[in-house]
């Protein structure tokens, strides 16, 4: 196949604008292991060069000299009552929405995805009130349950259009043997679900992970913080460790990215089979 002068014009845009998308992803972890291996002279010198020598300490300081493995353990308790609640309550909404003729199906519909349009900083006032009226400030709960809430919009949406897919003969034969609405969820609408499942628990699990606004606003024990907010530990009245906050932020990230890689498969697929036809 040859191309022509405008294809090739093409193709080096489309590549040339992928690896400046990549340099900017790329450049502040970049940075950003290179600083954890850094004194704060080193830092405040020369940001981007070599590190010379090595400072390998700090990044094993923060598994024997810091709290990491409680906040490790706050951040996958958070993490996974968020996601199992999360994918629970957005099947069940998705299967609804999609399978039960309601008439105000599509008005429910469009409320969820009203969701959407508002960032939780905007609702974060009325977020800390209710949650202080219900007594659940400074607790595992308090950050699980608007985090959920925050997830549910586009996750009902991805939901919604991978169940619509099923076709209804399906349901019509499941039915002939003696199944009724909740036997064809449990028995073929889950089993068949597993990409959109996959992809929802994914998200959750990375937007639980890096979560860092709501559990500064709803935990004040220092016990309970989870792992983004362990990087004040490193903060001081007037000064900041820098170079331990970065070798901090280093090790949280890891997970997460590394998940996310072996996950994305999973995550297009499941975002390609529901979000685009619901």
């Amino acid at each position: 196949m040859r191309l022509t002068k405008s294809g090739i014009t093409f193709t080096f845009v489309k590549y040339a604008l992928l690896a400046g998308f990549a340099l900017v992803v790329l450049l502040p972890i970049y940075l950003a292991v290179l600083g954890g291996f850094k004194s704060i002279g080193q830092l405040n010198v020369d940001p981007v060069g070599w590190p010379r020598p090595a400072y390998v300490e700090n990044y094993v300081n923060i598994f024997v000299k810091s709290r990491f493995f409680l906040y490790l353990g706050n951040s996958l308790i958070v993490m996974a009552a968020t996601v199992a609640l999360d994918v629970v309550a957005a099947g069940l909404a998705g299967y609804a929405l999609s399978r039960f003729d309601v008439k105000t199906k599509n008005l429910i519909y469009q409320y969820f995805l009203l969701g959407l349009l508002f960032p939780m900083t905007l609702a974060i006032l009325p977020i800390y009130i209710q949650l202080r009226t219900f007594k659940l400030l400074d607790t595992y709960v308090g950050v699980i349950l608007p985090q959920t809430a925050f997830l549910l919009p586009f996750h009902i949406l991805i939901f919604k259009g991978f169940i619509r897919q099923i076709p209804g003969d399906l349901e019509d034969a499941v039915k002939i043997d003696g199944c009724g609405k909740m036997g064809f969820l449990f028995h073929v609408v889950i089993p068949l679900s597993r990409p959109a499942i996959a992809t929802i628990s994914v998200l959750a699990m990375v937007t639980s992970w890096n979560n860092f606004f709501l559990p500064l606003i709803i935990l004040n024990d220092r016990d309970k913080y989870t792992l983004p907010m362990g990087s004040m530990d490193f903060v001081g009245q007037y000064l900041a460790d820098w170079n331990i906050i970065l070798a901090f932020f280093v090790i949280c990230m890891a997970p997460a990215i590394a998940f996310y890689l072996y996950a994305q498969k999973h995550i297009v697929s499941g975002l390609a089979a529901g979000a685009v036809k619901g």
